[in-house]
């Protein structure tokens, strides 16, 4: 494949799935759950497909960047939740040959780095162990259980090999 047509897809699939991140997050927050101290993005069980190509890892963390503009977050949200998804991306494709483990950074940084950003920023009063645990049960069931489906979606279709 040529340079130009790698960049032109690297440049599509990061568009294509930086708009599935954001349609996704404004369903989650038609629900409200796209923010606050009970999350389920539904858009966070795209953070697995870094595991097919690496071109997701910037759409995802584009399309959060987005996702938190549009759905009003404050600035260290912004910053913040686009750094955990972001890392969570970059662990999973690092992580891309054991499909278990994949799952796990996305789940550990929004765990360890959104939790902060509710309490400091926002002024949520529930421990930080109380918001780890509602942001990572959130995570979990976003990134393990919805994404695990997604990469079996995949897998069995034998897409993206």
């Amino acid at each position: 494949m040529s340079n130009n047509n790698r960049s032109s897809r690297t440049i599509t699939y990061g568009g294509i799935i930086a708009a599935l991140y954001i349609i996704l997050t404004a369903i989650s927050n038609a629900f409200g759950l796209a923010s606050g101290m009970i999350q389920l993005r539904l858009s966070e069980a795209l953070c697995i497909l870094p595991c097919f190509f690496p071109e997701a890892i910037f759409g995802i963390a584009i399309g959060c960047l987005i996702s938190n503009v549009l759905t009003g977050a404050m600035l260290w949200d912004v910053v913040f939740g686009t750094l955990a998804t972001l890392i969570g991306a970059l662990g999973t494709y690092k992580l891309r040959a054991n499909r278990w483990l994949a799952a796990l950074p996305p789940i550990i940084a929004n765990t360890l780095i959104i939790p902060p950003v509710l309490a400091y920023g926002y002024g949520v009063e529930k421990g930080l162990w109380v918001l780890m645990l509602t942001v990572g049960a959130g995570e979990f069931i976003s990134v393990f259980v919805l994404g695990e489906l997604l990469y079996s979606g995949i897998n069995k279709r034998k897409l993206f090999h």
